[in-house]
């Protein structure tokens, strides 16, 4: 295209129609290159416009036998590496000093993949943030030596709001667990409200792996059971958002390596040592962090929903922030459940629960509650059974004595082969190292 600008502007000039100085502006060279130019063209006409060195081998070409050897290479002795990979091991161990380009564009002309795929690059834009406080709250856990050995090592959960970059809540804990978002959803709805939905990784604690087989009831039902976390949130009206890359949820990332900076500073001038320590202190930094940090948000206003309403009935709050599991009653009106034994008392609606399905409450103080069809059920512990009480005063029957250990024929090396052994291996010469022959009077 440059070459045919070039005979269209010196054609002008030759009927007349354009200047030197002009014909330089358009084609961008000096005046004393368009005369020479126009010589050239006047005596051997179009072809003169051409490079002299089209179609000539540049001097520091590759030889067709380096080619043919790096083909080589690649599909014999490495075959599989990736072209970065092979390039390298070209000049380490083959003196074939290449650059990668040239190995990609030789292997690429032979038609030799690399058995590397790359994905292509994914356009990635700036996010709005929500226009209002409440409606969206980025959640996650960080783990990292909070208090740089000067004690345990530390899960830090925490969340942020998309909308204004406040940090609502946030405690220490020794894990990331489902424990530890239910405390920190409990002190957000206390001060602030419910949100209207959540983000969050696919983290075990908010979303059922996909790959995992199907219960039963989830077979029957058509649908996967979510996790405690999951159904908590669904009692609550709060949507669960699941980012499928880290870049996703970028808000609560960058607030990690933050945190990272003037939290693990704060805690060091501070001396913290233990974890009661490290969570006293997010009580006075996190007041100062959101008072520097954080945005006005577009929209005036609050998106949370207040947990208590006037006309509703209470949410029981400690009801819903748990663990629930499923039991079965059994015929005396008792529920086993982590080594206890409940026993349900008789109400002013069903006097017996024999045989049906109940729920058990795990709640975050350790306590223990039966509910039956969203009510909750009137327990306390059973009394222990006769085994367990012999248990506990260290006597049993006779029937369930311990038989008397036999005389063992295992012998410890260097033991003599009489008495027990407790479980050590025979010596080289004992009998059952020897093969057994087996004659055919012996045989059945």
């Amino acid at each position: 295209m440059r070459e045919q600008q070039r005979v269209m502007v010196l054609n002008r000039i030759v009927s007349g129609e354009l200047t030197g100085n002009e014909a330089a502006r358009l084609m961008g060279r000096s005046v004393r290159q368009v005369r020479r130019l126009l010589a050239a063209y006047r005596k051997d006409g179009v072809a003169a416009i051409a490079h002299g060195n089209r179609s000539r081998r540049p001097v520091h070409a590759l030889g067709e036998a380096v080619r043919q050897r790096v083909v080589t290479l690649a599909q014999g002795r490495y075959l599989g590496v990736n072209h970065h990979h092979l390039q390298e091991l070209l000049v380490e161990r083959e003196q074939l000093r290449l650059s990668r380009s040239s190995v990609w564009r030789i292997l690429s002309t032979a038609g030799v993949p690399s058995p590397k795929r790359r994905r292509q690059p994914q356009h990635r834009c700036r996010r709005e943030r929500y226009p209002q406080e409440g409606m969206l709250l980025q959640i996650d856990g960080s783990r990292h030596d909070w208090l740089e050995g000067r004690g345990p090592s530390l899960t830090l959960v925490g969340a942020i709001d998309d909308a204004t970059g406040i940090v609502p809540s946030a405690l220490f804990r020794e894990q990331e667990d489902a424990q530890g978002y239910f405390l920190l959803l409990r002190e957000i709805i206390g001060n602030k409200g419910i949100p209207l939905a959540l983000y969050s990784d696919r983290h075990s604690i908010f979303s059922v792996n996909p790959k995992q087989p199907e219960r039963l009831e989830e077979q029957l039902t058509g649908e996967r059971q979510p996790t405690q976390f999951g159904r908590a949130l669904r009692e609550l009206g709060i949507q669960p958002i699941f980012a499928r890359s880290p870049q996703a949820k970028g808000r609560i990332e960058r607030l990690w390596g933050t945190f990272q900076d003037r939290l693990v500073a704060e805690l060091r001038l501070a001396g913290d040592t233990t974890l009661a320590e490290a969570n006293r202190m997010l009580g006075t930094f996190l007041p100062r962090f959101n008072a520097r940090f954080a945005v006005p948000p577009s929209q005036a206003g609050s998106a949370y929903r207040p947990f208590l309403k006037e006309g509703a009935p209470a949410l029981d709050l400690d009801g819903v922030l748990c663990f629930h599991y499923q039991r079965t009653v059994a015929g005396d009106n008792t529920v086993r459940f982590g080594g206890q034994t409940l026993q349900l008392l008789p109400g002013p609606d069903r006097c017996s629960y024999a045989h049906a399905r109940v729920e058990v409450q795990e709640r975050l103080d350790g306590s223990l509650v039966v509910a039956y069809q969203g009510r909750t059920l009137a327990s306390r512990l059973a009394p222990p059974t006769a085994p367990v009480l012999r248990a506990r005063n260290g006597t049993r029957p006779a029937s369930t004595a311990p038989p008397t250990q036999a005389p063992s024929l295992w012998v410890a090396p260097g033991q003599p082969s009489s008495g027990p052994t407790n479980g050590a291996k025979p010596r080289p010469d004992h009998p059952w190292r020897k093969p057994v022959m087996v004659t055919k009077s012996q045989n059945c």
